[in-house]
């Protein structure tokens, strides 16, 4: 799971830094603050990969994706691109979790089978 949620969140790391980018094009908007949002947000991507598998980390990870979705006020394509990689995650989450499982069992079997040297 860790594999696939941390290449969901380094992906969004990117997403966010352009979609600064493209927010700093609104006068309403002072530098600062844009930049300020957006660190905080690559950053919690960044930070988000090395504790995806502790308790929360999911959930972090969820909020992070609400909060993309949520940038969609600011700059509009943020909606769609907030909703795929919520999408991502949620692939990234289920399908991580069926791998964990399947390589404990085949870890299991292997273990059963090759009981070492004798």
């Amino acid at each position: 799971m860790r594999t696939l949620c941390a290449s969901t969140l380094i992906g969004e790391f990117f997403v966010v830094g352009f979609a600064g980018l493209v927010a700093m094009k609104d006068p309403a908007l002072t530098s600062g603050t844009v930049w300020t949002v957006c660190g905080v947000a690559m950053v919690l991507c960044v930070l988000l990969c090395g504790v995806i598998t502790r308790p929360g980390g999911v959930v972090l990870g969820w909020a992070l994706q609400i909060a993309l979705i949520a940038g969609g006020f600011v700059v509009p394509v943020m909606f769609f691109l907030g909703a795929a990689f919520a999408a991502l995650w949620w692939c990234s989450v289920h399908f991580g979790r069926k791998i964990d499982e399947a390589k404990a069992r085949f870890a299991a079997q292997s273990a059963e089978a090759d009981p070492g040297p004798a």
